[in-house]
């Protein structure tokens, strides 16, 4: 990997088609959407007179339906085309964003997100293989693009939902419904077709695709990293319980740390160290932080929020590259099964941090979440071997390439 990020094979990645920027964009906002409901979540139990367990079953939904979506969107996308694919996620998304600017009760909200999880299941599924079919200087550049998206959606979302949620809880989601809408017109003019596939996908490929060691146990390393995330994402609001305006401000921070060390640091710090230990490391350290942020004062709860971030962006990146690289099967194949894994600890971490804080108290959910953070970084220490990418087992990088371009790869980030 270059040394410097925004250079790749002798030009900017910066000077791309406009179906790359049409996509990357409504990328960041599907990113956005994340986030989005972050700063609101206090506003949300209030004003739906709802339980911070009941309102933090909007990312339990929401990350369910992506979770087994991950198993359709290939079989979906290999026969239909990216750019329905694409279409159809957004059209989801936008529909279920303007409802759920009109629930009337928390059940409704839920059942909405999840809606608008399987719309984003499809966009943002089908995005990476998109960009790496049109992007200018190969799957470097289009991979880079794709975490500057999450990274940029990631550090918007919550600024968004703060500005928007200030005057109303409801007001965030209408506002994502109006940019997915614009990132639909976008997409409609500016991205032509993608070629499908000489072979269609079917429902059970990426779970055999799991039967490959290296891919197995990284979508197992990432299932516990990510519960730790989605802890913060999803707990912490309520521990800091802070003013939209305060709220937003803290994830913005912590959105931008994790949009620079995962397009920026990550890089470097994988050139001098090599990717596994920079990822064992990077979990022991989130580790260290969820304890600090659990037991600390209000300050260090806050500090310990946005430093979450630069770890969480540079596990996003190791990870990333892991999924689409330590298998042979085909990027969108490989990239489904280790998702369908990794998605459902998403689900699980929002249900789970307030019922154990119910059930013990309000530092529990932390330590336990730094207990997932070890357990991620102790596999891959054990499963170091398979986790490295043996070229022989591999296919060649340009058959890899012509494999995920048309079918759409499953999200394999955050």
């Amino acid at each position: 990997m270059s040394g410097d990020p925004f250079d790749e094979g002798g030009g900017s990645i910066l000077r791309q088609p406009k179906a790359v920027w049409a996509t990357a964009g409504a990328s960041v906002v599907a990113f956005m959407g994340i986030g989005l409901v972050d700063p609101v979540l206090p506003s949300i139990a209030k004003g739906l007179e709802a339980t911070p367990s009941q309102v933090s079953l909007l990312f339990t939904s929401y990350f369910l339906i992506t979770a087994v979506a991950m198993l359709v969107t290939g079989f979906v996308s290999s026969r239909i085309g990216g750019k329905k694919t694409l279409l159809a996620g957004l059209a989801l998304v936008v529909i279920f964003a303007a409802l759920s600017g009109t629930s009337g009760s928390v059940g409704e909200l839920v059942g909405f997100r999840a809606g608008w999880g399987l719309g984003n299941a499809l966009f943002v599924s089908t995005s990476l293989a998109v960009i790496v079919g049109a992007a200018a200087g190969g799957s470097a550049a289009a991979i880079l693009l794709y975490e500057s998206a999450l990274g940029l959606g990631m550090a918007c979302g919550p600024l968004l939902g703060a500005v928007l949620g200030d005057a109303s809880w409801r007001f965030p989601f209408f506002g994502t419904a109006i940019l997915m809408a614009i990132g639909f017109i976008a997409i409609t003019l500016f991205l032509k077709e993608q070629p499908k596939p000489a072979r269609k996908t079917s429902l059970l490929d990426p779970v055999k695709a799991l039967g490959h060691g290296g891919l197995a146990s990284a979508a197992a390393s990432a299932f516990f990293y990510n519960y730790a995330f989605f802890t913060v994402l999803a707990f912490t609001p309520f521990v800091l319980n802070m003013s939209p305006y305060r709220s937003g401000a803290v994830f913005f921070a912590w959105g931008v740390l994790l949009a620079v060390f995962s397009v920026l640091v990550a890089p470097k710090l994988q050139e001098r160290f090599g990717s596994l230990r920079v990822l064992g490391g990077s979990l022991v350290l989130m580790a260290i932080d969820l304890v600090l942020l659990g037991y600390g004062n209000h300050t260090m709860a806050v500090a310990g929020t946005i430093v979450s971030g630069a770890f969480i962006g540079l596990n996003n990146t190791v990870y990333t590259e892991l999924a689409l690289g330590v298998s042979n099967a085909p990027r969108p194949v490989a990239s489904a099964g280790y998702n369908f894994v990794r998605w459902f600890a998403a689900a699980a971490a929002p249900f789970l941090a307030p019922k154990i804080e119910e059930w013990t108290d309000i530092h529990m959910p932390f330590l336990v979440a730094a207990c997932a953070a070890v357990v991620g970084a102790a596999i891959v220490g054990v499963r170091r071997k398979s986790l490295t990418m043996e070229a022989e087992e591999l296919l060649p990088e340009h058959d890899r390439e012509d494999a995920a371009t048309p079918a759409g790869a499953a999200q394999p980030v955050s």
